[in-house]
């Protein structure tokens, strides 16, 4: 029972990134306290630091891929809050009252200018709660130091999170298109859910979650793709690939690579420099135009390892670009290579297997 307590609230939250999130709140707040500091100076009239920029942080630094912390919905979600509590205080004298229609108003501005942040709702409250310093702002208060504050801490926090290696801003996943320029959706696309089935059962469930749509979409995919696997995990990459690769060399000319491309009726040619080492590969249509050596006309080649599941390959071999994917060891020599169609054949026997096992039962 214990050890639940250790258990990540949030997906995908591991001890690193909640560390990761201890340390960037550390230097966040410290560095826009003491910026704001050097702005503002040290006079008694303008609060140097707002205590929603603390639950900003929180945001920021520990689910930076949330909508809700994004740079616009902390520096605006911040900002327009404020103004609406200074709005009101100017004209709600009684403090509960002017707190509740704060707060409300705070609301529906974010949501209006598409920067839904809950701290906002924090500052909208210290607009009317936060004693004569505030009140002396008036106006100027949401600005400075608000916008300020929430200004410097996203810069801070892109800073941190471009060091710390995480993606910030997010941005979102896109929607699939065709990589052949017709308006057919991706095939991989083309079973199982559809967009429209994901907007159904958000309006079913009739509740806001907080995560983008399309993301959603993307992790849903991933979770099919992880059923599959499991379910042929005894399929590895080493069971199904061709032993026997045909390859050139990164020094021959772009007419050779062509030759074997077409006397071998393969799509894909793994390019390797003098010690046999995969350094890409080409097919027709890097050497449409090429005049140059196969290695110049090159791309990059997706590989996988021997004992790796050979349905992880079906993203890469349904993206509508990639024919197959190179084999190596962790010297990058070639072992063996996996097309679509040894793909489509494995997956053809194991149908009729699971077909055939469950008649069996039957």
């Amino acid at each position: 029972m214990a050890f639940r307590l250790f258990v990540p609230i949030l997906a995908g939250a591991t001890l690193r990134e909640r560390l990761l999130a201890c340390v960037g709140a550390l230097i966040g707040i410290a560095l826009t306290g003491l910026i704001s500091a050097l702005v503002l100076g040290n006079g008694p009239y303008v609060p140097l630091l707002v205590a929603p920029m603390g639950a900003s942080a929180v945001l920021l630094f520990a689910v930076p891929a949330s909508p809700l912390a994004q740079p616009w919905s902390i520096i605006g979600g911040n900002t327009i809050s404020a103004l609406m509590g200074v709005i009101v205080a100017s004209v709600v004298h009684e403090p509960i009252m002017a707190t509740g229609i704060a707060v409300a108003l705070a609301i529906a501005a974010m949501s209006f200018t598409r920067c839904l942040h809950p701290p906002g709702g924090a500052a909208a409250l210290t607009a009317i709660l936060g004693g004569p310093a505030v009140a002396k702002a008036g106006f100027l208060f949401p600005f400075m130091p608000v916008a300020l504050n929430a200004t410097l801490l996203v810069a801070l926090g892109y800073g941190f999170h471009a060091l710390s290696r995480r993606s910030y801003p997010h941005v979102p996943a896109p929607v699939p298109q065709s990589s052949h320029g017709t308006i057919d959706p991706p095939a991989e696309t083309r079973i199982g859910f559809r967009p429209e089935d994901i907007d159904a059962a958000l309006e079913t469930l009739d509740e806001t979650f907080d995560i983008d749509r399309n993301d959603l979409d993307r992790l849903l995919r991933q979770v099919e793709l992880q059923a599959i696997v499991r379910r042929h995990d005894t399929l590895r990459c080493e069971d199904i690939m061709s032993r026997d690769v045909i390859v050139v060399g990164e020094d021959a000319s772009s007419e050779e690579a062509r030759r074997l491309l077409l006397d071998h009726n393969i799509r894909t040619l793994p390019v390797v420099d003098a010690y046999e080492r995969l350094v890409g590969i080409v097919g027709l249509r890097e050497l449409a135009h090429a005049s140059g050596t196969a290695g110049t006309a090159k791309s990059p080649a997706p590989t996988a390892r021997p004992e790796s599941p050979a349905m992880a390959l079906l993203p890469v071999l349904t993206d509508g670009r990639s024919h197959a994917v190179i084999i190596t060891d962790d010297e990058q020599q070639i072992l063996g290579l996996i097309t679509q169609t040894d793909l489509l054949a494995a997956t053809a026997r194991l149908q009729k297997s699971d077909k055939t096992a469950i008649k069996t039962v039957g």
